[in-house]
C-alpha cells in the first residue's frame, strides 16, 4: 500500500495513522504486539521516516501505541473502544456472618478442566511459569542436599530461603530480618496463620469490597464477621471510610491487598498506605496485607507494601511464589514482625512443617539470578495479555459494560449492563464450557451481582476469542 503524496506533511501522517488504525481493528495488529518498525513502515508507505514517527506520536498520544525503551512502539488498543472504569459503589459498614455454598468449591475444580476455557480462577499458564528451569534448580538443591530434601523443615523454615526472601524486601526499601520469615504452604496459609494469632471466634475483620473470596471463606470457617469498606476501582480501600469504621466498631484486624488486589487490580497510592498505616497504630489494630501481586506491576518501580510504613508494628505481610513461579510448589511466606511466636504456634499446631524439596528449589532458583529475569517476561506477558482482554470484552460485550484498567496482577473486573445476573451468566458459560468468576462471591453481603471476574492468566488464542465473543452473545440475550 502506498499513502496519497498529494496533500500537506500533516495529510501524510493522517494516512499513516489510518493505516495502522486499520491494522488493529483487523486483527492483523493485536494489543501487545509491536508495531511495524519506523523504518520498514516508511519504506512500505512510501513515506519519510518523519512522517511515520509523527504520526506514531499521534497514536502514542491517543493510547493506541505506548513506546518502551530500546524496544520500539506497541500495540495497546483502540480509544474509541476502551469503556470507563467500575463505578465505585458505597457499601453497607456492619459486621456480618459469611456464608458459602457449594459455589465456591465449583470454582476450584473449574480450574482444573482441561474441557474448560479458563477464563475463572486467578491461575498463571504453566507455559509462562519456568518450569525447566525451575526444575534444573530443584534436582540441583536435592543434589547438594539429599538428606535435607527428604527430612522435615520446621517452622520458621529452610533459612537460606528465609534469608533471600528478606534480601528482595531490602531492595525496594522494607527493612526484614530473617527471623521474621515464616515460611508457609502458600499464602492462604500465610493469611490463615496471620488470623489465627490476631483473632478469635466473634472478631471483627474488615475487608475490602469486593475482595477475593478465599479470604470470606477464612473468615466464614473461623467464625468470624466481615465488615465491608468503600474500595475504589483504581485506589483501593478508602482511607477514610475505614477510619469511619475503626472509629465506630470494635475492629480486631484489617485485611487488605494493596498492590494490584484481586478482583479490582486496584493499586493503593503511597499516601493511601501512609494513612492506612497510621490508622491502625492509632486504633491499635492489626493490619494484615496480602502482596502476592506486587511483583506483577507493568510499569515503573515495584510498589512497596504498607509494611514500608509501618513504624507501630501493626503489619503482618503475607504473599507467596504462587503468582510467579510454581503454584503447586505452594511456597509462600509470611512476615510476622512482632507476632511472630503466635504465628510459629500456630504453624507448628497445624502443620508442623512446609515440604522441604520446593523450599530447597526456590531457594535455588533465586539464587541462581534467574527469578528477575523470568519476571520482566512475566510483566510483559501479563500486561499483553490484560491489554487484549480488554480489547476482547470492549469489542463483544454489549454497551453500558464497565471495564477495570489495572496496572499490575493479571484480573479484570467487570461490571455488566443491568438486567444482566452473574450467576445466570456463569451457569450459561458454563453450559458453553467457558468458566468466569460471578461478582457476588466477592462480597460478604452478596453484591456486585451485575459483575463478574475475568482472568488473564492465559495467552490469547483462538479458542479464548471466540469464548469472549461467546460471553458477549450470552449477556447480550
Amino acid at each position: 500500500m502506498t499513502v496519497s503524496t498529494g496533500g500537506e506533511q500533516g495529510f501524510l501522517y493522517d494516512q499513516v495513522s489510518r493505516h495502522v488504525l486499520g491494522l488493529i481493528e483487523q486483527g492483523t495488529l493485536r494489543p501487545g504486539e509491536r508495531a511495524p518498525s519506523l523504518r520498514g513502515l516508511s519504506r512500505q508507505l512510501k513515506v519519510s521516516i518523519s512522517t511515520v514517527k509523527q504520526a506514531y506520536g499521534s497514536l502514542e498520544e491517543r493510547g493506541v501505541l505506548k513506546v518502551r525503551p530500546q524496544s520500539g512502539f506497541y500495540v495497546s488498543g483502540l480509544p474509541q473502544q476502551a469503556p470507563p472504569v467500575p463505578r465505585r459503589h458505597a457499601v453497607c459498614c456492619k459486621p456480618r456472618k459469611v456464608r458459602f455454598g457449594e459455589l465456591f468449591e465449583e470454582i476450584f475444580l473449574l480450574a482444573n478442566n482441561p474441557e474448560i476455557v479458563p477464563l475463572g480462577a486467578a491461575v498463571p499458564s504453566p507455559d509462562l511459569l519456568p518450569g525447566k528451569g525451575l526444575l534444573r534448580a530443584t534436582r540441583r538443591a536435592a543434589g547438594l542436599h539429599a538428606e535435607a530434601a527428604i527430612d522435615y523443615c520446621f517452622p520458621p523454615g529452610l533459612p537460606a530461603l528465609r534469608r533471600q526472601i528478606a534480601r528482595r524486601y531490602a531492595e525496594f526499601g522494607v527493612s526484614v530480618s530473617p527471623d521474621e520469615v515464616v515460611i508457609t504452604s502458600g499464602a492462604t496459609e500465610g493469611l490463615t496463620l496471620a488470623l489465627q494469632a490476631v483473632a478469635r471466634r466473634g472478631d471483627v475483620i474488615a475487608v475490602e469490597s469486593p475482595t477475593y473470596f478465599s479470604v470470606l471463606r477464612l473468615i466464614e470457617r473461623m467464625g468470624l464477621l466481615a465488615v465491608e469498606i468503600d474500595t475504589d476501582p483504581e485506589t483501593g480501600m478508602d482511607p477514610e471510610a475505614l477510619e469511619m469504621a475503626l472509629e465506630t466498631m470494635d475492629i480486631r484486624a484489617v485485611l487488605t491487598v494493596p498492590n494490584f488486589n484481586n478482583p479490582l487490580g486496584a493499586l493503593m497510592p503511597v499516601a493511601h498506605k501512609q494513612r492506612i498505616a497510621q490508622l491502625v497504630a492509632e486504633h491499635g489494630v492489626t493490619l494484615i496485607e496480602d502482596d502476592i501481586y506486587g511483583d506483577l506491576y507493568f510499569e515503573g518501580e515495584r510498589p512497596p507494601p504498607i509494611r514500608r510504613f509501618d513504624e507501630a508494628g501493626r503489619v503482618i505481610t503475607c504473599s507467596s511464589f504462587s503468582k510467579t513461579l510454581a503454584p503447586g510448589y505452594r511456597v509462600g511466606w509470611v512476615l510476622a514482625g512482632s507476632r511472630v511466636d503466635d504465628v510459629l504456634e500456630w504453624k507448628q499446631a497445624t502443620t508442623s512443617a512446609t515440604a522441604s524439596l520446593p523450599q530447597l528449589g526456590v531457594s535455588e532458583y533465586l539464587r541462581s539470578g534467574e527469578y528477575d529475569r523470568h519476571l520482566r517476561r512475566l510483566r510483559q506477558a501479563f500486561r499483553d495479555q490484560v491489554e487484549h482482554m480488554r480489547l476482547l470484552v470492549a469489542r463483544h460485550f454489549p454497551p453500558g459494560t464497565r471495564i477495570t484498567q489495572p496496572a499490575g496482577g493479571f484480573v479484570l473486573w467487570v461490571e455488566m449492563p443491568r438486567g444482566n445476573d452473574c450467576l445466570e451468566v456463569f451457569h450459561n458459560a458454563l453450559e458453553a464450557g467457558i468458566s468466569i468468576t460471578p461478582g457476588i462471591l466477592f462480597s460478604a453481603t452478596r453484591r456486585y451481582r451485575n459483575c463478574i471476574r475475568i482472568s488473564c492468566g492465559h495467552a490469547s488464542s483462538d479458542e479464548i476469542e471466540a469464548a469472549v465473543e461467546k460471553l458477549g452473545q450470552i449477556l447480550s440475550g
